[in-house]
Order: C-alpha cells, then structure tokens, then sequence
C-alpha cells in the first residue's frame, strides 16, 4: 500500500527552500497550511512519488513538492481522481510540468524530470496529513 513518507511547505515564493513537517492541515481552497506555492484552484498540492526522485538522484522535498508518496506512480492518476490521505480528500487536477526553476537546484534536472515531476491536486475535503498515512484511491 501506498503511503505518505514526506510532508512539506515552502516558506515563502520563489525561496527555492521545502520545510519538513511531520503532519500538516490541508484547507479546502487552499492548499497545506502554510504553504507559499499553492495557487488555488488547480495548483493547491503535488504530489510526487519517492520512486521518481530516487530515478534522478533528488532527495525529497527538493523540488518542492507537498506529499511526497512512497509505493504508488503519482504520473499514473489521472485527472480527476480523488485520493485519500490521512484525514483529508483531494482531487488530481493536471500534470506538474517540471519548470526552468528545476535547473537551478542541478543543471539537466528540468529534462530528467520530465513525466516525473507529479501531480497537482485540489483540496477536497479538509483535515490532517501526516507522514505514514496510507493512500487510498477513490
């Protein structure tokens, strides 16, 4: 089974910094507390999966993503898909393509990560996300 193995925000916009939570509130609208990068409606969460960052040698959280997922291929949800994590609901709602932002942290990162960047979810239904909850597909 799937699971939440990494939970991050980022300070503040364009920081190029991810701060590592243990558990974190998801806001419908809005996107994990505290979380400078969400831009509602489509862009409140990615999620990526630890499988995809292991293939192009990024620890996680280093590319900024929210819920990082451990056992499930992210790249595989599609559009419209709603997943469960911890208390909280989301819906998958585009691609994340991988931005020019991605060859600042490593020359040639941008294209390693193409069709791995993750997937961008709304906030469904609101609660907590914590890292070892299990994923569930809905």
């Amino acid at each position: 089974m799937a699971k939440i193995v990494g939970v991050w925000t980022s300070p503040a916009r364009k920081s190029g910094r991810s701060a590592a939570h243990e558990r974190r509130q998801a806001i419908a609208g809005q996107g994990l507390e505290g979380c400078a990068h969400a831009n509602p409606p489509k862009r409140e969460v990615l999620f990526v999966s630890k499988e995809h960052l292991d293939s192009v040698g990024v620890d996680p959280g280093a590319i900024r993503e929210n819920l990082t997922v451990d056992g499930d291929d992210v790249q595989q949800w599609p559009i419209g898909q709603r997943v469960r994590a911890g208390e909280a609901v989301f819906e998958i709602t585009m691609v994340c393509d991988p931005c020019h932002r991605m060859d600042e942290l490593r020359q040639g990162l941008r294209a390693e990560l193409d069709g791995k960047r993750g997937m961008l979810a709304r906030v469904v239904e609101g609660g907590e996300v914590a890292v070892g909850d299990e994923i569930e597909l809905l």
